[in-house]
């Protein structure tokens, strides 16, 4: 599995891709916290601290993730390399999780030029050093969890079609209906208000508080499995 890994990793780093997802990252979120006017603006805002960046990152990451994904299983049905993968001394189970694991790295890589808006807040404060640490930890976790559970969904999605539009089309929708779906169902019903808790924006901004909670915990590994399975099991019936 190890071998799948950094040959994914190379394979984002050795074509523009691995390039051009932290670029677009770091100035789509650089862009809306810094440069435009609007409510992410942490000038417009006045306070210093990185709330506006975590709201934001889950929408840029709806993107950004099946992006990555839509090619992972998508480019191998449609050249039909798919078996010729499986003849290799690796299971089906430790290919799906090593483009799994491969594809969290390159987003981790991805975020971590964010950590200079750290400093940055830190310096903007009227105290200087006077961040929330335990929500900005809180909120890094959350966006972690948030990772695995859209890159699931984004491998899932690659393994429908052999056209990585639709691909990709099918892993917005999907992540879209996660992360937002439920939670604007709730907002248009308030008697169906226990259906946001189906969602992952209530359980993201529940870690976000910087509390660890076991049923987000669990609800997110959940969402990351129950994803990573539908895949082996439409991978094995392809194959």
């Amino acid at each position: 599995m190890t071998a799948i890994i950094k040959k994914e990793i190379n394979a984002f780093f050795a074509s523009t891709i691995g390039y051009l997802v932290i670029a677009v990252f770091i100035i789509l979120s650089g862009l809306f916290l810094w440069v435009f006017k609007g409510d992410y603006n942490i000038f417009d805002a006045g306070f210093a601290d990185l709330a506006a960046f975590f709201e934001l990152a889950p929408w840029i990451f709806l993107f950004l993730i099946p992006a990555i994904t839509m090619r992972a299983f998508s480019d191998e049905i449609k050249m039909g390399t798919l078996e010729l993968m499986l003849t290799k001394p690796i299971s089906l189970k430790q290919l799906v999780l090593g483009k799994y694991i491969a594809a969290i790295l390159l987003i981790l890589i991805a975020l971590l030029p964010s950590l200079l808006y750290i400093a940055t807040i830190s310096s903007l404060g009227m105290q200087t050093g006077n961040w929330d640490v335990g929500s900005t930890i809180g909120s890094y976790i959350g966006l972690f969890f948030l990772i695995m559970a859209y890159n699931a969904i984004g491998l899932f999605a690659s393994t429908i079609s052999s056209n990585q539009i639709v691909a990709f089309i099918t892993a917005i929708f999907i992540c879209f209906l996660f992360y937002f779906g439920f939670e604007g169902i709730s907002e248009i019903n308030s008697s169906l208000d226990f259906v946001k808790y189906l969602g992952m924006k209530s359980h993201f901004n529940s870690v976000a508080r910087g509390v660890l909670d076991t049923r987000d915990i669990v609800y997110f590994l959940s969402v990351s499995v129950f994803f990573i399975s539908i895949t082996i099991f439409k991978l094995k019936r392809v194959s």
